[in-house]
C-alpha cells in the first residue's frame, strides 16, 4: 500500500490545530484509521515533519559475493553432497552457518540443481 500524500497529511494537521477535533473524529473526517492519526500528530510535534517514514526492504543477504564464489566451487567439488552437507561444508570454509531452506534458495539462484544419484541408478549403470 502506498503512503498518503504530504498535502493529504497537511491537510488533516491543518484541520487537527484549527478545529481542535478528536482524533476519532478527524480519522472519521478523512475515512482512515485512527492509529494513523495519532502516529501523524505525534510524528509532527516530535519533528515537525509530516513525510512518510521509509518503507522496508529486504533483509541484507548472509554471504557476501566472496563467500557465494567460495559456495560454488564447493557446490562443483562436491556436486553430489546433501544440502545438509553443503551447509557444514560452507561453514568450514567461510565461518557463516546457513540454514538447509537458505541453502536451498541460494542454489536455486545460482541455477545449481541438488539432485543426488540414489543407490538404485547408481547399480544399474
Amino acid at each position: 500500500m502506498k503512503p498518503h500524500s504530504i498535502e493529504f497529511r497537511q491537510k488533516i494537521i491543518e484541520v487537527h490545530e484549527q478545529e481542535r477535533i478528536s482524533i476519532r473524529k478527524l480519522a472519521e473526517r478523512f475515512c482512515v484509521t485512527k492509529s494513523f492519526i495519532q502516529k501523524l500528530v505525534k510524528q509532527y510535534k516530535e519533528t515537525g515533519d509530516i513525510r512518510p517514514y521509509p518503507q522496508g526492504g529486504s533483509p541484507e543477504p548472509k554471504l557476501k559475493k566472496e563467500q557465494l564464489i567460495d559456495l560454488v566451487e564447493i557446490i562443483e567439488t562436491n556436486n553430489d553432497a546433501t544440502l545438509e552437507e553443503l551447509c557444514n561444508l560452507l561453514e568450514d570454509k567461510v565461518q557463516v552457518r546457513v540454514s538447509r531452506a537458505t541453502m536451498g534458495r541460494i542454489t536455486q539462484k545460482l541455477n545449481y540443481t541438488v539432485k543426488k544419484n540414489s543407490l538404485r541408478r547408481r547399480k544399474r549403470k
